[in-house]
């Protein structure tokens, strides 16, 4: 890894953990408001990491209900391409 991963991977997991601990979900804008006012490159690796680490949650809370046999509803999946702004 380059030590801009390292950098956002740090400050985005650290960002994940204190809004987990606070509930305060404005803290990833405003640690990427802050970040990017001296690197835009920063600001943006930070963004795709916390996206990540977002997600790796929902996959994990997902294969917890699974695991707990709980009821799961099959998700609404739109079938037109994203970004397709086509009429």
């Amino acid at each position: 890894m380059s030590l801009l991963d390292d950098v956002a991977n740090k400050l985005a997991r650290e960002t994940v953990e204190l809004m987990r601990i606070t509930g305060d979900d404005t803290m990833e804008r405003r640690v990427a408001d802050e970040v990017g006012a001296s690197s835009p490159t920063l600001q943006e690796t930070f963004l795709t990491a916390m996206r990540i680490l977002k997600a790796e949650q929902r996959g994990l809370s997902l294969l917890d209900k699974y695991r707990k046999g709980e009821d799961i509803p099959v998700a609404q999946i739109s079938a037109a391409p994203q970004g397709d702004i086509s009429h």
